[in-house]
């Protein structure tokens, strides 16, 4: 009997592994058939440009370097490398601001505060390419081109 319902666990496993694998599929097949399905034209971004105009007040300076391959993790921040204050007087690139020296309590702390830490949730490459998703927006009066 232990045989058996050891033999039928295994069929219904294998069994469920086949349903589950062609479901995926499918879904597979339908998301690379939807028009929602829009490949990024940003893989090769430029190596270094002057910095854009910026659109709104206090929006975060884009990045004028190709950024990949940056390692921006709990223990290592490739950005500081070269914009710490300390490097950036070496390294001659823009110095990260005092703002991302400073705790949820406006307090000056002595290292970069941790939810200003990770440069790339703020900080984006810049990329020409066309917008995915249609918008109309214009930059406020003095910002922008």
């Amino acid at each position: 009997m232990k045989k058996t319902m050891g033999i039928l666990a295994t069929v219904v496993a294998i069994a469920t592994s086949q349903s589950i694998y062609a479901t995926s599929e499918k879904i597979g097949n339908s998301i690379q058939e939807s028009v929602e399905n829009v490949s990024p034209m940003f893989h090769n971004e430029p190596k270094e440009r002057d910095l854009p105009a910026l659109n709104y007040v206090n929006q975060p300076p884009m990045v004028p370097h190709a950024v990949k391959n940056y390692q921006v993790t709990k223990n290592v921040n490739q950005c500081l490398t070269c914009h710490s204050p300390e490097a950036s007087r070496v390294t001659g690139a823009t110095r990260i601001s005092p703002t991302h020296f400073m705790d949820r309590d406006g307090n000056i702390v002595g290292s970069t505060s941790p939810r200003r830490y990770f440069c790339l949730q703020c900080h984006v490459s810049q990329s020409d390419v066309e917008p995915i998703v249609p918008n109309e927006f214009k930059p406020m009066s003095g910002f922008g081109k």
